[in-house]
């Protein structure tokens, strides 16, 4: 689906805080409140806005697609501060989306956006795997969300499950 300016700028804003009043959002792009009112339905009857905290489904949006992949990285841990400074080096690449410290196998696991395999192949190979206490990498590419922060993407939510009784 193919969205106008306005609509991008809506959901934008949207995305970056929900709670922005529909005056305000009127007043930054420009639109009436009616006319913002009326997009901001449009969109979540497409469910393009699927809920609150606005949660974007880029990929019905042409032009907007990304690829996202978790890479799971082995650190050697730093005397005195652990694994926080090696954290804070990560985070603060554009590309990284979230960060985690983990038990197990693996120490961190960094979630990234890219526009291509490519892009992001090249963000652990060019900037990530050469940080100084990174031992190895592993790169899982999403292939397909079905349900974030508790929000059913894709999936039969919108059947409905009643059981059917005749007579």
């Amino acid at each position: 689906m193919k969205l106008t300016n306005e609509e991008l700028e809506i959901l934008a804003i949207l995305e970056e805080n929900h709670r922005v009043p529909v005056e305000t959002i009127a007043i930054q792009i420009q639109l009436s409140e009616e006319k913002v009112q009326q997009i901001i339905k449009k969109l979540e009857d497409e469910k393009i806005i699927i809920s609150y905290p606005a949660l974007i489904d880029w990929t019905k949006i042409d032009g907007k697609e990304n690829i996202e992949a978790m890479i799971d990285v082995k650190v050697t841990p730093k005397r005195g501060v652990g694994f926080d400074e090696v954290a804070e080096r990560i985070y603060r690449f554009p590309e990284v989306t979230s960060l985690y410290l983990m038990s197990g196998t693996y120490d961190l696991s960094v979630t990234v956006e890219g526009k291509t395999m490519k892009e992001i192949a090249m963000f652990v190979s060019e900037k990530l795997s050469t940080i100084e206490n990174v031992i190895s990498t592993t790169t899982h590419f999403m292939l397909k969300k079905y349900k974030h922060d508790g929000v059913i993407i894709e999936g039969k939510q919108d059947k409905d499950r009643r059981m059917v009784v005749s007579p």
